[in-house]
């Protein structure tokens, strides 16, 4: 049986004096973030597939996107849900307040869930100013690794980006390739960082973008393109957004979505090349790089289909297993639904695993909630 909530698709509030709004899960998230900006607010979760996904699916998954760096990802703007329990029992999860120490954090438990636990007939959202002014730079390397070791320099300095985000070399052809894009690319480029920077003051925004642009040289980057228009914003971020697109048109591939803590980007990338070589694929690595989120996707190529199955289990659990020692994770914001739970073996015990497990059964005893997925 499959529930679609696709006519649950109206905004019910905005209240511009609480910055809250009332939502239902099949409103498209880039409808809902217009809708909010035209009372000069912000509402900003942005998945790349934000002008498709449903606002249901984002608190699924607690969808997160270049923005999270700073703003942080879905469950930090969720404030209350009103769900509808396996029983059929109809119920809010919180309050429509900022803070709420009252008993156990429903809410929380709810968003990520991967709609396991309950179906989320509305949602209350937290909303904030919108800043008004922003810069927008890509910028070369020569290194990927340089790229990758720029990211915490820059938060060591002091310098909070509204968006910062990692493309090697071959994400970044084959976008260009796939959307027919004039982005000029010297032969020496093996990665770009896309860096956002946002505010309300424009002298502090410059010098704040000249702060970067030092700090960068000192990680070898070339020359940076600032872009200086919004056609220009909205063609490099164009760009970004639609690399998956891009891969996916190109190969059969695997996507994962690794993170780890930031100042170990570097490390993440040796290892995901270096298990790539033992196993026999390539990889395409992109990804919010500001908060240590890279996703990983592994080419098939011209590997016949027996390698391919043989290498690439044995491929993602050492990749899995090496993000783990590295104090990371084996997902940021995709979850794991079907055909990553074989995996949950490498950061939970089984005793984790049994409590999560009998909050699963505390929910829904019948596993009749999308079953399957996670367990």
């Amino acid at each position: 049986v499959g529930l679609s909530m696709e006519r649950f698709d109206s905004i019910l509030a905005i209240d511009t004096d609480n910055l809250q709004a009332t939502v239902e899960p099949g409103v498209i998230t880039q409808v809902f973030q217009e809708a909010v900006e035209e009372h000069g607010l912000f509402y900003p979760p942005d998945p790349a597939s934000r002008g498709s996904c449903f606002i249901g699916g984002n608190l699924a998954e607690s969808s997160g996107g270049p923005k999270a760096v700073k703003y942080g990802v879905t469950k930090d703007y969720v404030l209350n849900l009103e769900i509808v329990l396996a029983d059929g029992t109809i119920m809010w999860t919180g309050a429509d307040v900022l803070k709420n120490a009252t008993g156990y954090d429903l809410t929380r438990l709810m968003v990520g869930s991967e709609g396991t636990l309950g179906v989320i007939t509305k949602a209350v959202f937290r909303l904030i100013p919108k800043p008004k002014l922003d810069v927008l730079m890509l910028v070369p390397f020569d290194s990927a690794m340089n790229a990758c070791s720029a990211v915490s320099a820059l938060f060591k300095a002091g310098i909070t980006p509204s968006g910062l985000e990692f493309m090697e070399r071959d994400a970044i052809d084959w976008v260009r390739s796939y959307l027919d894009l004039e982005v000029e690319v010297a032969d020496s480029v093996q990665a770009h960082l896309l860096i956002e920077l946002d505010g309300n003051d424009h002298e502090l925004l410059m010098r704040e973008a000249e702060q970067v642009s030092v700090l960068l040289a000192e990680f070898d980057a070339g020359d940076i393109l600032f872009a200086d228009s919004s056609v220009e914003k909205d063609k490099l971020w164009l760009m970004r957004r639609r690399v998956a697109e891009a891969v996916k048109a190109n190969s059969i591939y695997k996507e994962e979505d690794t993170v780890v803590p930031r100042f170990r980007l570097p490390d993440l990338l040796k290892a995901v090349k270096r298990i790539g070589a033992e196993y026999g694929f390539k990889s395409v690595c992109y990804g919010h790089a500001g908060d240590g989120n890279l996703h990983v996707n592994i080419i098939k190529g011209n590997m016949d289909d027996a390698q391919w199955e043989h290498g690439l289990e044995k491929g993602i659990r050492k990749l899995f297993e090496e993000v783990a020692n590295m104090g990371g994770t084996i997902s940021g914001e995709h979850g794991i639904g079907l055909v990553q739970k074989s995996y949950l073996d490498i950061v939970f015990s089984e005793r984790q695993l049994d409590l999560l497990r009998s909050i699963k059964r505390s929910f829904d005893s019948n596993g009749i909630l999308n079953p399957g997925k996670i367990f």
